[in-house]
């Protein structure tokens, strides 16, 4: 998917968010979205997205996540920053828990 237009997107299934799952993963450019209990916690992007989703184990909050999807895409960080003031628009301006400061 090259297409930066986040209507058009390609997610994946919801995926479980463990290391054998994400070994699975292309080195690809895309965005990600992670939740648990219905919830998203996490949204992000990467040039390398099994690398990022590997690091995102180790992190305390995001760990917490019970699946994952992701769509491969150029500008990965353009198309992030649309998602986050999507999701903002809708949930009242907050951002998703695990990317509050």
């Amino acid at each position: 998917m090259t297409d930066n237009n986040i209507e058009t997107l390609e997610w994946s299934p919801w995926l479980d968010f463990d290391s054998v799952t994400i070994s699975h993963i292309a080195e690809s450019e895309g965005v990600f979205k992670m939740h648990s209990g219905m919830k998203i916690l996490f949204m992000g992007s990467s040039r390398n997205l099994r690398n990022s989703l590997l690091q995102c184990l180790s992190n305390p909050c995001v760990s917490k996540a019970k699946r994952f999807s992701f769509a491969i895409t150029q500008s990965s960080e353009i198309v992030k920053d649309e998602l986050i003031i999507e999701y903002r628009v809708k949930h009242e301006g907050k951002l998703p828990i695990c990317m509050e400061s």
